[in-house]
């Protein structure tokens, strides 16, 4: 155990700890909370910035508050039965308190499951299995073309390289572009904010990984009628490194509706070449039958029942061994995100990564960039360029941007963010599903894609689905003593609603996004949609995550949802492809890069990532960001000819 970190008083512990034994009672093998269950969950926040710590105290007054004025007595004082009762009367209450009393127990409840006997209890492995010998080989590139900010020298210094291209970024746009132009022959600099994790540093422990691998460590959050985590990765890989891995085409609809509204003759067709490329190269396909696990036979079963279309779904992940923690780094390099895939091949082809270094500054002369000023570690790095490229995705691409006043002439910088709002619900089976075992995303319902739904498999560790579920007492015991028995699913939707990215405090991106009543109906639709699959697969019970519905038993209490009027503060919103916030189109008055990706109004500087696609792809949009960079690399290569 580590030293105690000092983030809460005495008092606020003790308080902490009478909540935490009250939502997390004992169970048959489950141990209760204890006394290490608060000391885990503060060590994790010593690691949150100040602000994050200075908040999450405040949720924690608020409740004492409360306890005092609803018992005249202090938390401390109260039973197990009083802190429970008030306890699911925050859980249940308005928005206001359901919101704080998630935030106030998400840490206790990650931090006192993420061991290891309650993962046995749970049928999970606690981490990841061994892989073979010699994985720590360190490659001749990774020696030879790799700088951190350390690797400069003493504090203060300073250094300044020349190239063709710069690349500030190495997630799936950056990666492949910075990878296409090294090897057509040109000199490539890419610059990471983040670290090059090596595999044997991805222990498949959430929490663990969640601070290495994740912005914020995951507390990246849009703001407006609900708030919505936006999780992105902060590594060489980007979000590449910490997502499912799911390989989708954008369809031919999506790509005639950029051709109507933005002018973009930019079909199918013309892209199918880079998608082939990309696919190779990802070594995309679907998944083992034996690692898509329960989940996929009971989704299967089910929509067999009601005639609905579904398939296992093609991921960049050959070899995959169904280790299920995917979104933590996968531990064998089984999934290719650009870090075992296109950087090693940039790198291999001559180009130059430096990480630890967050760019700042774009440099422009006579109206063009010329490149980018970059600091890490108290070093500066300086990167003189022929061609500058932005690859820091949706989210901080925008805030970039704004920062150096560039790409603002249309005044759509920022503006029109998509993010795709999912939701999901867990489901009860008697037979064994063993989805801890198996591909988390590894299977899809595609029969309402036209509609705007895509179902996808949505698995997570333990301790993650107890932390992340507004599950208390003994529910989220039976959660844990159960899981083997239990399945998860989710759905996106191709959402109408858009939202914005500002530079907001100590220069984080501000996000606000507002989900509209058609969304909301989608949101609804979708949830009914996978309890009706679930109960038709065989479900005994289905817990569909949406207030005021805290499990279905039946059929008949899924169509009572069916009618009940709800808001979109109602639903447990997440999302995961930010898109848009420097939109791509033919006219620069409507549109932040054309269809070569050059920002409009300053020659020389190109956005390559998510936030050039210009609306909802309607699927998981790696591939189609992937092959988009493809097809600017070679026309920005032939522009250096």
């Amino acid at each position: 155990m580590q030293s105690r970190v000092s983030v809460f008083s005495a008092d606020e512990r003790v308080a902490l700890l009478t909540l935490a034994k009250a939502i997390m009672p004992a169970g048959v093998g489950v141990a209760a909370a204890d006394e290490r269950s608060v000391e885990r969950a503060e060590q994790f926040l010593a690691l949150a910035s100040p602000m994050v710590a200075r908040g999450y105290r405040a949720l924690l007054a608020g409740f004492r508050a409360s306890a005092r004025l609803r018992h005249l007595r202090g938390l401390a004082r109260m039973s197990t039965e009083e802190t429970l009762a008030l306890a699911e009367a925050w859980r249940s209450g308005d928005f206001a308190r359901r919101t704080a009393f998630r935030l106030l127990t998400m840490p206790l409840k990650a931090a006192h499951y993420d061991q290891r006997a309650l993962y046995e209890v749970a049928g999970a492995k606690y981490g990841v299995l061994s892989v073979a010998p010699g994985r720590d080989e360190t490659p001749r590139y990774m020696t030879e073309r790799v700088t951190t900010a350390t690797d400069l020298g003493p504090a203060g210094a300073a250094e300044s390289v020349e190239c063709d291209v710069v690349v500030i970024g190495t997630g799936a746009g950056g990666a492949v572009i910075g990878k296409e132009l090294a090897e057509a022959g040109l000199a490539v600099v890419f610059v990471e904010e983040g670290k090059y994790f090596r595999r044997s540093e991805f222990s498949g422990h959430p929490l663990e990984m969640q601070r290495k691998l994740y912005r914020d460590m995951g507390a990246t959050i849009s703001v407006g009628n609900i708030s919505i985590p936006i999780p992105i990765g902060r590594a060489v890989g980007g979000t590449t490194l910490v997502n499912s891995g799911t390989c989708y085409r954008a369809p031919a609809r999506i790509f005639a509706e950029w051709q109507r509204h933005f002018g973009l003759q930019i079909s199918a067709d013309v892209m199918a070449p880079y998608y082939e490329r990309v696919e190779e190269i990802l070594g995309v396909g679907v998944g083992e039958a034996r690692h898509i696990g329960g989940v996929g036979r009971v989704i299967a079963r089910g929509c067999d029942a009601l005639g609905y279309r579904h398939a296992p779904l093609r991921r960049n992940a050959p070899g995959c061994d169904g280790q299920g923690v995917c979104c933590f780094g996968c531990p064998t390099d089984a999934k290719r995100s650009t870090n075992v895939s296109y950087m090693p091949l940039g790198l291999k082809a001559g180009a130059h990564l430096f990480t630890g270094f967050a760019a700042d500054k774009i440099l422009v002369e006579g109206g063009r960039a010329v490149g980018i000023e970059a600091h890490g570690a108290g070093r500066t790095l300086t990167v003189r360029a022929r061609r500058v490229v932005v690859a820091g995705g949706s989210l901080m691409t925008p805030v970039l941007l704004e920062k150096n006043k560039l790409a603002s002439g249309s005044g759509q910088l920022g503006r029109n963010l998509s993010i795709h709002p999912a939701v999901g619900a867990l489901a009860f089976y008697d037979e064994l599903i063993d989805a801890q075992s198996a591909i988390p995303q590894g299977y899809a319902i595609e029969e309402f894609h036209e509609d705007g739904m895509l179902f996808e498999g949505a698995f997570t560790p333990p301790d993650v689905a107890a932390a992340t579920l507004p599950l208390i007492g003994p529910a989220v015991v039976e959660l844990i003593e159960k899981y083997r028995h239990v399945a998860a699913f989710g759905l996106m939707i191709e959402d109408t609603s858009r939202g914005r990215v500002r530079v907001g405090p100590g220069g984080k991106p501000l996000i606000t996004y507002w989900i509209n009543d058609h969304d909301v109906a989608r949101l609804k639709r979708g949830i009914e949609i996978l309890s009706r699959v679930y109960f038709a697969g065989g479900a005994r019970k289905v817990l569909p995550n949406v207030h005021g519905f805290d499990a279905f038993e039946s059929v008949a209490e899924v169509e009572t949802f069916r009618r009940a009027k709800l808001s979109a503060r109602d639903f447990d919103v997440s999302a995961y492809h930010p898109l848009g916030t420097a939109r791509m189109g033919t006219d620069p008055r409507h549109s932040v890069v054309g269809a070569d990706l050059q920002v409009h109004d300053v020659p020389g500087l190109y956005v390559v990532d998510g936030s050039v696609i210009p609306s909802s792809p309607a699927v998981n949009p790696m591939l189609t960001i992937m092959a988009l960079a493809s097809r600017a690399a070679e026309g920005l290569a032939s522009s250096l000819s």
